[in-house]
């Protein structure tokens, strides 16, 4: 048994992967950048051998680093595994759902529907697992997290069904110092600018691995565009405060305000056809929906009817 392993490890190493920096990953993490280093110095020391590439950009697992996640990896499913079977014999009149969603998408969606389901179901308790969508698919195909919450169900493995609201806007913010700004204007008509014009200006874009910047990709890849994009970000915020300050042009999703400042910016929704997001809720296929796990759907799914009538 590894002497320096905890719940934290696997986090660790997927902040130092997704920052490849020290300090920027310590930060997310909100521990100290000494600890961090500690912390992998000791595993690296413990199993004689370098378990993530430091010498170039981005950081990589090295292959003894693989077989090292691989194996914290399934200690984490054993372990919540473990967990929902003690949760079970202790408390048969509680039940937890786990729902693994993007925090962006949470702070919007889980306000709307959440309160009237504990409302049906005061027993229930509730815990969000707030990640990238990749993660929280994974979490659920290896049954970490019972539902997983998102946009874009035609990305999802197929293996995993999903009840939708149907297809809804993005749209773009386009800052001043872009060619295709225009001066005093709050929202540009639909329609009057094409998609490929959009996409060949300098971009600030969510990071690989959320389902907003999987269907810009195949649009770069449609229009045969080579991006300028000046920034990455894990947060859609992040990602439209920098578009308002004049970074870039951004797509993002209608659940997202903006505040109209036609000084700064224009607002411009982009043809659904092109660019759409349909909000889903995702279980395992195998998964047999109870009463519990029904009521869960139906609530989340009345959302578009109440928001429809607003």
């Amino acid at each position: 048994m590894l002497k320096y392993h905890n719940q934290n490890t696997l986090y660790y190493i997927d902040a130092l992967l997704r920052f490849s920096n020290y300090s920027k990953a310590a930060d997310s993490l909100y521990i100290s950048q000494p600890y961090l280093t500690q912390v992998i110095k000791r595993i690296e020391n413990e199993l004689n051998c370098q378990i993530i590439n430091r010498s170039e950009l981005p950081y990589r697992l090295t292959e003894q680093g693989k077989v090292y996640y691989d194996y914290l990896s399934s200690l984490e499913t054993l372990y919540a595994n473990m967990r929902r079977q003690v949760t079970a014999l202790t408390d048969v009149d509680k039940t937890t759902i786990k729902i693994g969603i993007l925090a962006s998408i949470g702070s919007y969606l889980i306000p709307l529907f959440l309160p009237d389901f504990l409302a049906q179901f005061p027993h229930c308790q509730i815990e969000l697992v707030e990640d990238i969508p990749e993660n929280n698919e994974k979490r659920l195909l290896k049954g970490e997290v019972d539902f997983f919450i998102g946009q874009n169900s035609s990305h999802i493995a197929p293996n995993l069904l999903a009840v939708t609201w149907g297809r809804h806007s993005y749209f773009a913010i386009i800052p001043k110092s872009c060619a295709l700004y225009q001066k005093d204007t709050a929202n540009i008509a639909p329609g009057s600018i094409a998609i490929e014009d959009l996409l060949r200006q300098k971009l600030v874009l969510t990071a690989r691995g959320s389902a907003i910047r999987a269907q810009v990709d195949q649009l770069f890849s449609v229009y045969k565009v080579k991006p300028d994009i000046m920034l990455e970000s894990t947060e859609i915020r992040t990602v439209r405060r920098l578009a308002m300050a004049d970074l870039g042009v951004t797509f993002i999703p209608e659940s997202l305000a903006i505040t109209p400042n036609p000084s700064q910016y224009n607002i411009y929704e982009l043809p659904v056809d092109q660019l759409n997001l349909d909000y889903f809720i995702a279980y395992h296929s195998e998964r047999k929906l109870s009463d519990l796990d029904q009521g869960l759907l139906d609530s989340f799914l009345h959302i578009k009817e109440t928001t429809a009538h607003e």
